[in-house]
């Protein structure tokens, strides 16, 4: 594994999924004694929340299973392409949006897919739970375990990692 392997968590406005992605990524990594070589870090799309802590809902949600969510919400910049060695996306919109910031070939090369990795769901994506309800911030937690455990599982491999087609 490259040292340090640099993660970027994106979703739309950075205050529910990429947080709690980067919450549970943080966790996985720090049990791991991998905290010294992976980092991890959140943004969204929009700016419209920048500053913003995530959620209360998501907090709340994060919290009961033993997660701090304490990232502030910043927009994505061109530099994180530069800066972050892999970025992970929760749904196709996100992607898209990334070309505001980067070229094509930048896209194709570091966004992945989060959903990429599960191996206990079948989602394509990451779903929104803003305008949900407690249940939706719990799946949506659920989710993210499983895709974060199955991204750590491929970055422990020596491979590449990018994820296998299913």
């Amino acid at each position: 594994m490259p040292v340090p392997t640099r993660l970027l968590f994106v979703c739309l406005g950075n205050i529910c999924r990429s947080p709690a992605a980067e919450g549970v990524m943080r966790r996985l990594v720090a049990d791991a004694g991998l905290s010294k070589i992976i980092e991890v870090d959140s943004a969204g799309t929009a700016g419209w929340h920048k500053g913003n802590l995530a959620d209360p809902r998501m907090r709340q949600a994060a919290s009961r299973r033993g997660i701090t969510l304490d990232h502030r919400a910043r927009q994505v910049r061109a530099t994180d392409f530069e800066a972050f060695d892999l970025i992970l996306v929760m749904d196709e919109e996100n992607r898209r949006d990334l070309r505001d910031f980067a070229s094509h070939q930048q896209i194709a090369d570091q966004v992945r897919l989060l959903t990429d990795y599960q191996s206990q769901h079948d989602a394509t994506h990451v779903p929104d739970p803003y305008y949900g309800g407690e249940e939706d911030f719990e799946q949506v937690l659920d989710l993210l375990e499983d895709t974060c455990a199955g991204l750590l599982e491929t970055l422990r491999r020596p491979a590449d990692p990018a994820p296998t087609s299913t």
